[in-house]
């Protein structure tokens, strides 16, 4: 009897851990259902983004050079091929934003400014983007090297790249450019970067046009 009476006292003891441990157990779920709103409700960083201003598209005028020119897009490291922002100093280390970016890669932000910026000039007889069913007399491709937030006495917009043109006919390398600059920010917010970028690509089109026009009358298309 006593044996019996054990038996049934240990089970009502179990039973009470059971019931202890569900109630901490349904706590303890409560508790996360709470966090997890709390962090769904949580906002999230917006992410910006930025863009170059682009010359209006012309066409070409009755005294252009009878030249049509492709240009290809640019190689360059993969960071420039991503639409994040990259920013450093003149030390080798760089980094990333997370939350301010381009509406476009930098290397067909530059394909793009040129081809834009040259057909703009009304110089040439056609100016395209280079693609597989392309036909012309001239491919213009290069290198970025740099495009690039700077933080060197003040915030500026760096601008590196190497460019050539090659004629289709002999495949011959007929003309090279290289395009160095930092361009500074007003204020330090990416906005103020973003927008020095824009005018230092198109002061670099506008160089790489004046050496193609000091190119071609050297070297007049027949």
């Amino acid at each position: 009897m006593k044996k019996r009476n054990g038996c049934k006292a240990l089970w009502q003891f179990g039973e009470l851990n059971r019931e202890a441990f569900l109630s901490r157990a349904s706590l303890a779920i409560a508790l996360i259902g709470i966090v997890a709103l709390g962090g769904g409700c949580a906002k999230a960083k917006p992410v910006h983004y930025y863009q170059i201003m682009y010359p209006a598209s012309t066409i070409a005028g009755a005294n252009s050079l009878d030249v049509s020119i492709m240009v290809r897009s640019f190689f360059a490291s993969h960071l420039y091929r991503e639409d994040r922002i990259v920013f450093g100093n003149n030390a080798e280390e760089m980094g990333i934003y997370q939350n301010e970016r381009w509406a476009e890669a930098p290397t067909e932000m530059l394909q793009n400014a040129l081809v834009r910026g040259l057909r703009a000039s009304g110089r040439f007889r056609s100016v395209t983007h280079l693609r597989s069913d392309s036909e012309g007399d001239f491919i213009l491709s290069g290198h970025l090297f740099e495009f690039k937030e700077m933080d060197v006495n003040g915030p500026q917009a760096r601008l590196t790249f190497e460019v050539e043109m090659r004629d289709v006919k002999t495949n011959q390398l007929v003309w090279t450019y290289s395009y160095n600059h930092d361009e500074p920010a007003t204020g330090k917010a990416v906005a103020g970067v973003a927008s020095a970028m824009s005018k230092n690509v198109s002061d670099s089109v506008k160089q790489v046009q004046a050496g193609l026009e000091e190119y071609f009358r050297a070297h007049p298309p027949k």
